[in-house]
């Protein structure tokens, strides 16, 4: 399904970007690689070529915060390569902590890169998109789809996310585009390495109510609901079950985190 496609991955450096880079290049994709860090960028690109000899890899270095920078690189990916024909919306960062002691500053970074960076990559590409009625994959979370303890401002991003990606659906499927919401839970990655080092107490339990996934089995996932043409794609079963109860149970499963969150409490006092 992928062989020759002209794929682009933002956040493509590192995390799901990267896996979800090595399953296509396995497949025969022509990727393009975002990321803002260029010395990561070239191990990445470094990475797939060997793993997959033949394998066309380019990258750019980009902060798709800067509108005018991801116009260009969009226009420049086409010029180069002919044609876009998925976009993979897979950058963002994460801030956890206690509200009142999170700064306002980290609302705005983590709404500036998960929600306004992937809006001004999708308006950049979209006209790409439209000519090869392509597809359009926006990578958010369980926590676009309920609250957790300690995200307020990635819950925030990623419910914002949700709420765009669905309305884009309505959009652009008279265009001939096909749009993925990705929803996994938690998963290995950098990211959440970094956050382990400062999370607190009570996210831990609460986010981790669903068993933390590999970022192999996500990338599968992900790939699985690409082919089957799946809108809304939570990834494993206990994601699933999650989404589930917290749509149609949201009661129960507020009960159920309020326990969580006073067990911890007690723990600690």
């Amino acid at each position: 399904m992928f062989s020759e496609q002209i794929i682009v991955i933002t956040g493509g450096s590192s995390g799901l970007g990267l896996e979800l880079g090595r399953r296509l290049a396995a497949e025969g994709a022509r990727l393009i690689l975002i990321a803002r860090d260029r010395q990561k960028l070239d191990r990445a690109a470094q990475e797939l070529r060997s793993c997959h000899g033949g394998t066309h890899v380019s990258v750019e270095s980009l902060d798709v915060c800067d509108e005018a920078a991801t116009n260009a690189c969009m226009q420049h990916i086409a010029d180069v390569h002919g044609r876009i024909d998925m976009l993979i919306n897979s950058a963002g960062i994460l801030r956890e902590g206690y509200f009142e002691k999170l700064a306002l500053m980290d609302f705005r970074d983590v709404m500036e890169v998960n929600y306004f960076g992937l809006l001004i990559a999708t308006r950049a590409a979209l006209p790409h998109l439209k000519a090869s009625r392509g597809r359009l994959v926006n990578i958010s979370s369980m926590a676009g789809l309920a609250g957790a303890f300690g995200y307020t401002p990635y819950c925030a991003s990623k419910h914002a996310l949700v709420g765009l990606t669905e309305s884009l659906r309505y959009e652009l499927e008279p265009e001939g585009i096909k749009v993925h919401l990705v929803c996994p839970g938690e998963f290995d990655s950098p990211m959440v390495d970094e956050l382990e080092c400062y999370r607190t107490p009570e996210n831990r339990a609460h986010a981790q109510t669903i068993p933390k996934a590999t970022v192999a089995t996500i990338a599968d996932a992900t790939l699985d609901g690409i082919r089957a043409d799946r809108f809304l794609i939570v990834t494993g079963r206990a994601t699933r079950l999650a989404a589930f109860a917290n749509r149609h149970f949201p009661a129960l499963t507020r009960v159920f985190g309020d326990r969580t969150i006073r067990r911890v409490r007690r723990t600690r006092a």
